[in-house]
């Protein structure tokens, strides 16, 4: 029988669970419970784990079928599904919502702390359903009814070395571009989410440069401090956050450092707009879409 605590990290998202050992098989009791506190909160943490790839992998794989094994990015040798994120390959400093340039983006992803610098390399992430709330009603208006057009070659950001130049070749060798509602409808707790992010680059039927101020408004209310929380890791962490509903930002201040955290991706749906029309591809590579 387990005795555990669900406590609130930050005023609009995020709480942290004690009490839980995800080493174990949940009972489906158990596992309602972190299912309901996941909608609730968009993030959830858990501190002292002790977690293989393979428990990580059941556990993210209880909130729905996992993405298999992503076309650009490297994975790891024994678990295809598992991806390393390691800051000698790139560093994800922008805000983004994981491959939003797909027609299905995640659902989830469980992050799991393997190897962590002495400072820095905190993960935050944004809540951008209260982004939406926060918008006067005259600009809410005004994203209803807009679309987006999100692309892998967006924000990449340069290390400057020879292993990330590689990574960053093989992240952009083919393009993917989706058109999402820039006000997505959860699916499963109904509230009105801007889903935007760094992969989102122009607006439908307008110009990059007419997309821009429009697109920096929006997403400047999802990035509020209100909105946020900022996640110091500590070895044997475990994050799940709802890649329907948030954004995230790995900080990057931790220098020539080593910094790596194992990522695995729960399988999304197709993006409903408020008026039920759904995201649909530009120009997405059939044979391996991620």
């Amino acid at each position: 029988m387990y005795n555990f605590d669900i406590r609130r990290i930050g005023g609009r998202l995020g709480a942290e669970i004690t009490g839980v050992d995800l080493s174990t098989e949940l009972s489906d009791s158990v596992f309602c419970q972190i299912e309901e506190a996941f909608l609730a909160h968009k993030v959830l943490v858990f501190r002292d784990q002790q977690l293989s790839d393979a428990a990580q992998l059941a556990f993210a794989g209880r909130f729905g079928p996992l993405t298999q094994k992503h076309p650009m990015m490297r994975t790891a040798d024994e678990n295809p599904q598992v991806i390393p994120v390691d800051g000698e390959d790139q560093r994800a400093d922008h805000w983004h919502t994981d491959i939003s340039f797909s027609v299905t983006p995640s659902l989830g992803t469980s992050l799991r702390s393997i190897v962590l610098p002495p400072y820095g390399g905190d993960t935050l992430v944004a809540n951008a359903a209260a982004g939406y709330q926060d918008l006067p009603r005259e600009l809410r208006e005004v994203a209803d009814r807009l679309w987006a057009v999100h692309t892998n070659h967006a924000e990449q950001p340069r290390l400057g070395t020879e292993r990330g130049e590689a990574v960053r070749r093989a992240f952009l060798a083919k393009r993917y571009e989706t058109a999402h509602p820039v006000v997505r409808v959860h699916p499963e707790s109904g509230e009105p989410v801007l889903f935007l992010g760094g992969f989102a680059q122009r607006l439908v039927g307008m110009t990059l440069r007419e997309s821009r101020p429009i697109l920096d408004v929006l997403q400047s209310y999802v990035r509020r401090p209100e909105n946020q929380v900022r996640w110091s890791w500590r070895p044997g962490d475990v994050m799940i956050f709802d890649n329907r509903s948030t954004q995230h930002y790995a900080v990057n201040d931790y220098d020539s450092h080593k910094r790596v955290l194992h990522r695995v991706s729960i399988t999304g749906d197709l993006p409903r707009s408020l008026d039920g029309r759904t995201s649909y591809p530009i120009e997405n590579p059939q044979e391996d879409t991620p």
